[in-house]
Parts: structure tokens; C-alpha cells; sequence
């Protein structure tokens, strides 16, 4: 081989990586370096926002153990610097999705919003200006921050009320299958009880007022008796409106739900004091109709909505921004692209997954995560997610078993069932066994 095809070979070598090494890249079999001085990197936004420094990070680290209330720093390696570590982080990179998301929305805010929003706070918490300048300084703040971190506060509240606005409307159908659901307890009126109440810790009053009462049983008559005998009732002559059943304890549910319009009841002892009633009116048990309850009906599955939504939403902004995050070494969390956690639960002890722990762990999560699935029927426009139950797992029956070993090995692996199951496993066993002695077996 020649000299010239010894150093075309070479150059053609030196090209070809260079392409596969842009096409990585592109295909996204690579990542971007986070650059030297800086902790993580976010793309997709501009740079200038997309870079995060250390001096960023020590600033951020301070203004944490500030707001902890920590005097110094805790120990290097402890679980609260871990702590605050991973805060301080997570902090800084959610600063810059915000900041990422409002671009992408077309979501601005204006410097007047800041002003304003800055205000009504200082208005509200800070009762001086020395007392302003005290908190400033106590949490490690610049006016500029103060008016970054509101600036994305504002972010926060306006990309929320976006995304909340497209949620989908409940139809009238759905309105209506609501309003049939509920009906009958939340749209209807159970049946209550006008009543004139006197109460007096004295009983010897309280007769009293009742022999005044037989003789004027008007509107101004327990005017003047409640006065007397009863100023804690005084105001409307002692009437009490709309007294339903599920607000009383016995006796007085009796007395009141038993007795006639304008009787007469008492002295009643009610703990520590005797009560004189008299039923003034009825209320029978009223339906609200779909029309006077149609609004609120549609407020109550609009605000169900735009929850759900918007948390699905959420799960979504936080991974796209996740996989545009690369933290530094040293500074991964598990919002970082290139994190590589072990797929274990984060709140699992490490002891559940060592094969001989110094102290073993006190309770371990399941192996298998148990699905909840909704009871069928139970799926509706008041409830979405239905009535959840947890799957059990069957009962061990073998029906090639039989006899009195496959009875009991059946009811054996029925235990701690369900009785349904139990029931189940019992009569698959006694069915072998049938099948059993049918056979001559």
C-alpha cells in the first residue's frame, strides 16, 4: 500500500468517526458535557437561563439552611446535608423549567405583575420596612432575587390557570348522571323543624317560663320569656330554623320529631341545663331540582377536572425536563437526565436489598406493587377512579386432588381469603370429591 492511500485511509477513518460521533449525538445516543464551574446543564432554553454555576449552587445551598433555621451547616455526609443538597439542586433546576415552559406557553410577565405581587406581600407579612430589610438579610437575599423568585411564582400561578383552561367541560349528560347519583343525599333536604328553644341551667326557671308561656304563646310572649328566662335564646325570641334530625341526640330527637306544632315540651334535662321547646313549623323532605343545583353541579366536575389534568399534565412537564437536565458529577439527582438510581423505592431502607445488613431493615416494600382496581358498576362522572379494591390472590385448588388430603390442602389454601373465595375454594373441593367416589376412586 502506497503512502498517499496509507493517509487517504487515515483521513477517511478520522471523518467517519467524526460523522458517527454527530449522528450519536443527534440521535440522542449521546450527552451534553456540563461545562467546568458549572453543576448542571438544562437544553432547550436559552443559554444564558440553561446554565447552572457553582456560586449559583453555594448561594442556593446558603439561602436552604437559612430557611431551616440552621445557625452553620450541617456535617458534611449527614443526612440533612443530604438533604438540603438535593433540595438546593432540585430547587435551581425547577428554576429553569419554569423559566423553559413559560417560554414555550408564550407565558410573559411584566415587571408591573412583580412590583405589584411584591407589594401586597411586603403589605401583608412585613409591617415595617426595618422588619422587610431584617428578613431580607436573615435569608440571604437580594432585592433582584426577591424579585426573580416572585417573577416565578408568577410563572407557577399563570402556567397552572393555563393548563387547568383546557380541561374538558362536563356535557349535560354528565351533569345529569351526577345529579342522579347524588340526589338523594346531596340534593336533598332532609326533614327539619322550625323550633322555639328556652334554656336555663335552673329548673324552677324554666317551669316558670313554661306557665308564662300557657298563658301568652305568642311571637312577643317568648320575646319577653326568652328575655327573662332564657338570654342565651334571646335573639328571635328564641326561634331556631330548620332543625334536622341528623344534628340531635336523644331525647331531643324524639321530643322534637314527635311532637305536634305548638305543643309545649319540658323542662327537658340536656346535660347540664333544662330545655323548654315548642315546634313552630314543619319542613317536609324537599328534592332540589336539576336546574337550581345545575351550576354548582357543573363547578364541583369542572374543579375534578382540571385537577386531573393538570396532575397528568405535571407528570409530563417533569419528564421533558428531565431529559433535557445534566447535572455535573457530584450533583446528580434523580432529576437529572444521566441519574442512575438503583430501582429501588426511595423511601425502602437499603437494608431490604443487602443479603447480610448490620441491622435489618424494620418493614420492606412488596416484591410486586398490587394493582387497585375499580369494582365494576362502581365508575361514574362523581367518582372517576370508582371504589378501588385490592386483588387478592386466588385460592390454591387443585381439582385433580381428592378426597380429604384435596379438601383440606383446598381449604388450606383458602386462608386469609376473602369468604367469598373461602366459599369458593370449599365448594371446588367438595365438587372433587364427589367427582371422587362418582369414579370409585
Amino acid at each position: 500500500m502506497s503512502r498517499a492511500q496509507r493517509i487517504g485511509l487515515v483521513v477517511f477513518a478520522v471523518v467517519f468517526v467524526a460523522l458517527f460521533v454527530i449522528f450519536a449525538v443527534a440521535q440522542g445516543l449521546g450527552s451534553p458535557s456540563v461545562p467546568a464551574g458549572d453543576i448542571a446543564l438544562v437544553t432547550g432554553v436559552p443559554s444564558e437561563v440553561g446554565h447552572v454555576s457553582e456560586a449559583d449552587y453555594e448561594h442556593a445551598l446558603e439561602q436552604q439552611e437559612a430557611q431551616g433555621g440552621l445557625k452553620k451547616p450541617p456535617k458534611a455526609g449527614s443526612k440533612k446535608a443530604e438533604e438540603l443538597h438535593k433540595a438546593t439542586v432540585g430547587e435551581l433546576l425547577e428554576r429553569v423549567w419554569l423559566v423553559g415552559e413559560s417560554e414555550e406557553l408564550g407565558i410573559q410577565i411584566t415587571s408591573k405583575e412583580v412590583e405589584t405581587q411584591i407589594e401586597k406581600i411586603r403589605n401583608e407579612n412585613f409591617p415595617t420596612h426595618k422588619a422587610w430589610q431584617e428578613f431580607l438579610k436573615e435569608n440571604h437575599y437580594t432585592v433582584e432575587e426577591v424579585n426573580e423568585r416572585v417573577e416565578l411564582e408568577l410563572i407557577s400561578t399563570k402556567i397552572q390557570e393555563k393548563i387547568k383552561k383546557e380541561a374538558p367541560e362536563a356535557t349535560e349528560e354528565e351533569l345529569k348522571a351526577y345529579y342522579e347519583k347524588e340526589k338523594a343525599t346531596q340534593f336533598t333536604k332532609k326533614p327539619s323543624r322550625d323550633v322555639r328553644v328556652v334554656v336555663n341551667e335552673n329548673k324552677q326557671e324554666v317551669e316558670a317560663a313554661k306557665k308564662a308561656l300557657e298563658a301568652d304563646n305568642s311571637e312577643a310572649g317568648w320575646k319577653k320569656v326568652t328575655k327573662k328566662y332564657s338570654p342565651q335564646t334571646e335573639a328571635n325570641g328564641g326561634l331556631q330554623k330548620e332543625i334536622s334530625e341528623e344534628v340531635l341526640q336523644e331525647p331531643l330527637k324524639k321530643d322534637i320529631f314527635g311532637a305536634a306544632t305548638g305543643e309545649l315540651i319540658g323542662p327537658i334535662k340536656q346535660e347540664s341545663n333544662y330545655l323548654l321547646l315548642e315546634v313552630v313549623k314543619l319542613h317536609p323532605e324537599k328534592v332540589e331540582p336539576f336546574s337550581e343545583v345545575k351550576t354548582t353541579i357543573a363547578g364541583t366536575l369542572s374543579g375534578q377536572a382540571e385537577e386531573k389534568y393538570f396532575s397528568e399534565w405535571v407528570q409530563g412537564f417533569q419528564s421533558k425536563w428531565t431529559s433535557r437536565s445534566y447535572c455535573a458529577s457530584g450533583f446528580v439527582i434523580e432529576s437529572c437526565a444521566n441519574y442512575k438510581g438503583t430501582g429501588h423505592p426511595a423511601t425502602a431502607s437499603e437494608a431490604c436489598y443487602e443479603a447480610d445488613p448490620k441491622a435489618p431493615a424494620k418493614e420492606c416494600p412488596a416484591p410486586v406493587v398490587q394493582t387497585t382496581p375499580a369494582l365494576p358498576g362502581s365508575v361514574s362522572v362523581g367518582e372517576p377512579e370508582g371504589e378501588r379494591f385490592v386483588q387478592r390472590p386466588r385460592p390454591y385448588v387443585e381439582s385433580k386432588k381428592k378426597g380429604k388430603k384435596g379438601e383440606e390442602e383446598a381449604a388450606a389454601g383458602a386462608e386469609g381469603s376473602t369468604e367469598a373465595e373461602t366459599e369458593a375454594a370449599t365448594k371446588a373441593a367438595e365438587e372433587a370429591a364427589a367427582e371422587a367416589a362418582a369414579s370409585g376412586e
